[in-house]
């Protein structure tokens, strides 16, 4: 069961609501297994697409590095600094975050050896899409402390099918995920069943989007389709997602 300091840090009122129980989208945090200290990470629930999270700062409670998009256009550097103002607005709740970049010719994340956890949360099936998996992967390692964690949430692809290196449907291997993950220098310490979903048949018309709490009912950048039914979605609920607890070897 989660613990209810998990459960009451993801069920704030400044949270979005999201079609997943409390217990699914705090489970990666406390699969990773993190110290009271470390609790500070539960603000990745922000939907975060890198997170990184070190105690060496003198400050009570750590530092979080929020890796966000890199800016390279009109439309990215606005969601990066409407990011950047939600933060802003509401320093007691959010704390200290700073905000880094992500992206193909994006530098550290986090200073080299300086973190104790990172996330990755659902967000690998876009950086395969963009060509930079690999580099997540080896960026994690470098701003990992040895002995430190990587936590992956992604949604699951059946096993035994050829992988899209594109993932253009939103789906991921975990032994694809895994061999990415191993040729950057992580062991794999734990895997979980907790965001499981056996409801997923994982063939949608418009991928894993289809699904909440996206819901769409066209392909991506068009407009939606009136009259589509999403019923049959709505009652697989979100995706299957694999829950990987990986180590930096120390």
């Amino acid at each position: 069961m989660p613990q209810p300091s998990l459960r009451a840090a993801c069920g704030r009122p400044a949270r979005r609501p999201l079609s997943a129980p409390p217990a699914l989208r705090i489970s990666i945090r406390q699969h990773t297994a993190c110290t009271r200290r470390q609790r500070i990470t539960a603000r990745s629930c922000l939907h975060l697409p890198w997170a990184a999270r070190s105690s060496s700062s003198s400050a009570r409670r750590g530092r979080l590095y929020a890796a966000n998009l890199q800016p390279t256009d009109e439309t990215t550097t606005r969601i990066v600094e409407a990011y950047k103002a939600r933060l802003a607005a509401r320093p007691k709740l959010y704390g200290e975050v700073e905000v880094t970049a992500f992206g193909p010719s994006s530098g550290p994340v986090a200073p080299d050896g300086s973190a104790d956890l990172v996330l990755f949360l659902r967000n690998l099936h876009n950086w395969m899409a963009a060509g930079i998996a690999d580099k997540a992967f080896k960026a994690a390692f470098a701003a990992l402390k040895p002995g430190g964690v990587l936590g992956i949430e992604e949604h699951r692809a059946a096993p035994g099918t050829v992988q899209d290196v594109l993932a253009a449907d939103g789906y991921v291997q975990t032994a694809f995920a895994l061999q990415l993950a191993q040729e950057a220098g992580f062991k794999l310490a734990a895997q979980s069943e907790i965001n499981a979903n056996p409801k997923d048949t994982k063939d949608h018309p418009f991928g894993v989007w289809t699904l909440p709490p996206n819901r769409l009912s066209a392909p991506r950048g068009q407009p939606p389709k009136p009259g589509f039914d999403h019923s049959k979605y709505d009652a697989i609920g979100e995706s299957d997602r694999m829950t990987l607890k990986l180590v930096k070897p120390g």
